[in-house]
């Protein structure tokens, strides 16, 4: 998944970065409201975590006129302002969750996924990437318009590569994302196996390796 941090506080902006970037998530930073409203009206971003007090432009004007722009990127506020005055105010504007300063950093990553997926759900069921469609809802994959044989577990991981198109995720992720599980085993075979199979059925270029950093799918 792709995230916009706008936090006007750079080490703490910095921190979060180096922490999703970990957790294979691909992390920009803007420092101040009116840049972070540039970025996040001119580029696609999957999840935008957002601070209240910034300079230039404050985050809940910010985040109002997203959702006046018809811009539905889930807003997760992260600020200090978290009295339940505060989290109503946010909500009210189009917010789509609030955390407290000072933070977890895996609940942070948690609250991040969680809205990356209500994000993909909430999206076209159709996906077209080359002469693939993949259907969601129905949970179908046709090349060329013949169906694709898939096990529960196949799709499952190339759903879970598209929700996060363009980044790289390791073997690690995925055996906890679409497994629910690790073990040394798993780690060395099982992904593997089910990426080669894959590619066997739908196309040796849908899915690539990005050494060092995992599989993605472009």
């Amino acid at each position: 998944m792709k995230i916009l941090i706008i936090e006007d506080n750079r080490i703490l902006a910095k921190n979060i970065r180096e922490y999703l970037t970990l957790k294979s998530f691909h992390a920009e930073v803007a420092f101040d409201g009116i840049m972070g409203k540039e970025r996040a009206s001119g580029e696609h971003f999957d999840v935008i975590i957002l601070d209240i007090n910034l300079p230039g432009k404050d985050g809940l004007t910010l985040c109002r006129e997203l959702r006046e722009e018809w811009n539905n990127t889930p807003v997760l506020f992260l600020t200090s302002r978290n009295t339940p005055k505060d989290v109503v105010a946010g909500l009210d504007i189009g917010a789509d969750d609030y955390l407290g300063k000072p933070f977890d950093f895996e609940e942070l990553i948690s609250r991040v996924r969680s809205l990356g997926r209500r994000n993909i759900s909430n999206k076209t069921t159709s996906i077209h990437i080359g002469d693939l469609e993949i259907d969601t809802t129905k949970r179908l994959v046709t090349k060329n318009s013949e169906t694709v044989d898939l096990s529960t577990k196949e799709f499952d991981l190339l759903q879970y590569l598209i929700q996060n198109r363009w980044t790289p995720i390791d073997r690690q992720m995925l055996l906890e994302q679409v497994w629910g599980e690790f073990d040394a085993y798993m780690f060395s075979r099982t992904v593997d196996v089910h990426i080669s199979t894959l590619r066997k059925k739908l196309g040796k270029d849908i899915i690539e390796t990005r050494k060092g950093f995992g599989y993605l799918v472009n």
